[in-house]
């Protein structure tokens, strides 16, 4: 007999403690590897877990959800043997339970299956868990925000119709109020979800502007937090990207000035959204390019290319600096006059640079 079959015939013991240990032991396994999650499937587990998670206390609760999550993290696959077997509705219904402990534990389990793809996010929404994620985000408890919010920005981010489910249930409303909390753990996944909400459409990041972000965003890009900045940056660009108009927004809030000083107090990977967003904010037109230059932001531009030691770091600089170079002779000078073309040219030439640095020389 296996342990899985062994651990199964615990789940229906009569003394409850037995049942939550061999719930919690199943959870761990499955979420150690993929074919420890499977033989979880395999063995019929779910079905149970699912009936016991509708009917017992708190702590088994939790530690069922636990294994849903554990199980449904792994692939989309696995994701869908939860779905198939009803877990959903029982999950969805335990974002209303009284315990905050078992609304976490269900926001969890929700978002690892939301994450995989549209149609399992979109199994999510039908079950109706967006609203009751809103309402999870407003809970007093921060371990609960911080996986509302995540399990709301994984949802977000497939499609515009599952982006506009989450703006239709109130939450963006709601996560802008938050950007001034002092947890860093939740104002990056807030960021977040802001950022995939913004990024599908003008009319979505027209949104999530209205919300009125700016100018407190721009507090996020001074942030101790490194993945707060990188987050703040990147919903800044999400919301640049669209259109001249949601640019000269960005600028008129002191956005590109905010951004230009927060890639001069990073490194790596932490820059690249801010490197970006002053490409396309500098594309848009040359009233904006020279926005861009104005701020100083060639010179910042221009140290991102030359210390970075990453080639797609390098890359959206170089990038970067040909949209604002691009328009006019006067654009072109503001560019040349830091001295980056001769970095440029041996960047072009030297053999380790990869394809697309070299490719962004000619664009």
């Amino acid at each position: 007999m296996s342990v899985m079959s062994l651990l199964r015939t615990l789940l229906l013991d009569v003394v409850p403690t037995i049942q939550q240990t061999a719930a919690l032991a199943l959870g761990r396994l499955a979420n150690y590897n993929d074919d420890l999650a499977e033989a979880v499937v395999k063995c019929d587990i779910l079905p149970q877990l699912v009936y016991s998670l509708a009917e017992q206390n708190r702590f088994y609760k939790k530690a069922a959800a636990f294994v849903l999550r554990a199980v449904g993290k792994h692939s989309p696959q696995l994701a869908q043997a939860i779905v198939d077997c009803g877990a959903l509705d029982t999950l969805v219904i335990c974002l209303e339970d009284f315990d905050p402990g078992v609304k976490e534990a269900a926001a969890w389990a929700l978002r690892y299956i939301a994450r995989h793809n549209a149609e399992l996010s979109q199994a999510v929404v039908d079950a109706g868990a967006v609203p009751l994620l809103v309402f999870c985000i407003q809970e007093p408890e921060i371990a609960l925000k911080r996986i509302a919010a995540s399990a709301l920005s994984d949802i977000a981010k497939h499609s515009p119709e599952l982006a506009q489910t989450v703006v239709d249930a109130g939450a963006v409303a709601y996560l802008a109020q938050m950007l001034l909390n002092p947890d860093a753990k939740l104002k990056h996944q807030i960021l977040s979800a802001l950022s995939q909400v913004s990024k599908h459409s003008v009319d979505l990041a027209e949104m999530v502007v209205e919300a009125e972000i700016f100018p407190v965003v721009l507090t996020c890009l001074k942030d101790k937090d490194e993945y707060v900045k990188k987050n703040a940056s990147t919903l800044i660009r999400e919301i640049a990207k669209h259109t001249p108009e949601l640019s000269q927004l960005v600028v008129n809030t002191g956005g590109v000035a905010a951004v230009i000083d927060c890639i001069g107090s990073c490194k790596g990977n932490t820059r690249l959204p801010g490197i970006m967003m002053l490409g396309y904010v500098a594309a848009h037109s040359e009233n904006l390019a020279m926005a861009v230059i104005i701020s100083k932001g060639v010179p910042q531009l221009s140290v991102c290319l030359s210390e970075e030691p990453e080639d797609h770091i390098k890359a959206a600089a170089a990038w970067a600096l040909g949209q604002i170079g691009r328009h006019t002779p006067e654009h072109a000078r503001a560019v040349a006059v830091t001295n980056i073309l001769p970095v440029l040219l041996s960047l072009y030439m030297s053999t380790e640079s990869s394809e697309d640095l070299q490719v962004k020389f000619w664009k």
